[in-house]
């Protein structure tokens, strides 16, 4: 999974890109101090590999991963080269969701770009940027097409998609938002790649004091969060100086902190929780002596197909998945003492594998 991290410069996008990577990106208070994408490999937080991998005594535990790119602040006119115009945008293009910092704290000793702290105004300046972007790309497309379509009638439907879309997003509008008539239509629309068609989890960067209450009395993030709801984005909220104190501790002062901050989870755990949400995903496990490790596939993958994920032998060959949940399997305190209660499935290729589940594959090439 890749996440790509945007907002206006100033809004704590650097900062918690590096909290979260502990990447040390530079992060200053000035513009533009992010010019090349800076990337991070993040391991995603789950306490039921450890679990496992101590009841197997595992030589290697293995998480999954979140690739974080973290792609220099954007600011008005960035589709027409202003600040590091294109150069955002292509990189922007690569990733899977957007990871929207907006800022909704008040700071005197931080500037904003814009002059003052309006989250509202800050979305729209990035969705107008990534609409005139989308556009360009349209037109090219709807030149191409348009010529292709004098001798080929069957492109006919395309064009009069892109047409469609064209005048979607010149009301405003992002083009996830446009219904298609079928499948077909559904097909092209992701196949173009627009970037007002990925997916988006809005990070709300609040001060320390609007952090207790997640956000509730701060009118900013009341609006991201009522907007979010219109198109059926995700919302988070974090604290991005907090959470570089937090990326600087060991994993025992972190819980204390968190405590201490009446917080059950960090910022890391609530973006990655938004991004499986938001992206239809889940992890199933495989576990022994050798290694324990964590697979992200996607929700409603069958058997084969998630056994295709650890090796395309595995679902070339496919016979059967012995199944069980990871909870029954920490119980019981072996494979064999759970096949023993019958709580161990073996499963077909019909088979729609459930997010803990724990997998030995049986497969002959």
């Amino acid at each position: 999974m890749k996440l790509g991290i945007v907002g206006l410069p100033n809004v704590g996008k650097s900062t918690l890109f590096n909290s979260l990577t502990k990447a040390g990106a530079e992060s200053a208070n000035y513009p533009f101090c992010t010019i090349d994408p800076n990337i991070g490999i993040v391991p995603v937080p789950d306490e039921r590999l450890k679990l496992l991998g101590d009841m197997y005594h595992s030589k290697k535990v293995t998480p999954a991963v979140v690739e974080f790119v973290d792609i220099a602040g954007l600011v008005k006119g960035a589709s027409k080269g202003e600040g590091l115009g294109n150069q955002f945008l292509s990189n922007i293009r690569e990733v899977d969701a957007i990871v929207h910092v907006v800022r909704c704290f008040e700071d005197s000793n931080v500037i904003h770009v814009d002059g003052s702290v309006n989250p509202m105004r800050d979305i729209e300046t990035i969705n107008l940027e990534l609409i005139f972007s989308d556009l360009e790309i349209l037109e090219r497309r709807i030149s191409k097409v348009a010529k292709g379509a004098r001798m080929d009638k069957t492109l006919g439907k395309e064009l009069a998609l892109l047409e469609r879309i064209k005048d979607h997003l010149e009301g405003g509008r992002m083009a996830k938002s446009l219904v298609v008539e079928d499948e077909e239509e559904l097909e092209l629309l992701k196949s173009y790649h627009l970037l007002t068609y990925k997916p988006v989890i809005y990070a709300a960067n609040v001060s320390e004091d609007d952090l207790a209450d997640d956000g509730a009395s701060n009118p900013g993030v009341e609006a991201i969060r009522a907007f979010a709801a219109t198109e059926k984005s995700e919302v988070f909220v974090i604290c991005a100086q907090i959470e570089q104190e937090i990326a600087e501790l060991e994993d025992d002062e972190k819980a204390m902190f968190l405590e201490d901050l009446g917080l059950r989870e960090s910022g890391l755990e609530k973006l990655i929780k938004a991004s499986y949400r938001l992206l239809g995903l889940m992890s199933f496990l495989t576990a022994g002596e050798d290694e324990t490790r964590a697979w992200t596939i996607r929700q409603g993958t069958k058997a084969p197909q998630a056994a295709g994920k650890i090796h395309s032998d595995f679902e070339r060959g496919f016979i059967k998945a012995e199944v069980v949940n990871y909870k029954d399997l920490l119980a019981q305190g072996s494979l064999a003492a759970a096949r023993e209660k019958g709580l161990v499935g073996m499963e077909g290729k019909d088979y729609v594998v459930k997010d803990g589940d724990v997998i030995l594959f049986r497969f002959n090439v």
